[in-house]
């Protein structure tokens, strides 16, 4: 049990989510971070801890109901139910069109949108009753621009941004805003594993000349998740140093 607002981060281990879970916990939140394994979970605990700021992590499979039903009930006998939540765990199967496996397709399907689904279904219900909350649902702009080999992760990604702007207007009167992130290239595992010339071409049609730092993403979903953006809802902020 905690006086501080508790924020509830998925995917937290590296890149974005860590960011996310590390500015909110600056900021004076206990922070749940939750990750696919027991070691990625136990590695978000130490991280917190050896920075001195509270939280902990937590195992979630997003693309089973049943995973994240039991972390919600989890939380709520310890009273941990959270006040803010960013769903930000995503999964990518890429590959063209014509040689996507059906399971390539409802695997990111599964995890990234309908993931959500479950994930505000069962999170929103507290913050309805409490009459607050905060939502921010991590998209991408491939979403808005498409991406050769992402039929099915710009197909989810997209599904999130209209979800999350009907869920926006349902639950607004209770005092819960419901947003979306669409972050551009951003610098983290995934993309520092690409060959140093498709890191070059990819920069150069960024207006910035740079791909973006996780923090940057974190910094915009700190504001949403603020007493400060309780005005804002149903909106989707792109991140992308102009690529749009």
């Amino acid at each position: 049990m905690t006086d501080k607002k508790i924020a509830l981060i998925t995917g937290a281990s590296r890149g974005i989510g860590q960011a996310c879970l590390l500015q909110l916990a600056e900021q004076g939140c206990y922070v749940i971070g939750t990750a696919t394994t027991e070691k990625g979970a136990q590695t978000i605990t130490q991280l917190l801890a050896g920075m001195g700021l509270s939280g902990e992590g937590k195992v979630l499979n997003l693309s089973l109901k049943d995973s994240i039903q039991a972390l919600h009930d989890e939380l709520k006998a310890s009273s941990q139910l959270p006040q803010i939540m960013v769903n930000n765990a995503g999964i990518t199967r890429d590959n063209l069109l014509l040689r996507m496996s059906d399971e390539q397709w409802h695997e990111v399907v599964n995890t990234n949108l309908t993931g959500v689904f479950h994930m505000c279904k069962i999170f929103s219900k507290p913050m309805l009753k409490q009459r607050w909350g905060r939502i921010i649902n991590i998209s991408s702009v491939s979403a808005l621009m498409g991406n050769p080999g992402q039929c099915n992760y710009a197909a989810a990604k997209a599904g999130v941004i209209g979800f999350s702007k009907s869920l926006a207007a349902e639950i607004a009167m209770r005092n819960i805003t419901v947003n979306v992130v669409a972050p551009g290239f951003i610098n983290t595992d995934m993309t520092q594993d690409l060959p140093a010339e498709q890191r070059e071409a990819i920069c150069k049609n960024i207006p910035m000349g740079r791909m973006g730092k996780p923090e940057e993403i974190a910094s915009v979903v700190a504001m949403l998740a603020s007493d400060g953006a309780s005005y804002i809802t149903g909106e989707t902020i792109q991140v992308s140093g102009g690529l749009l």
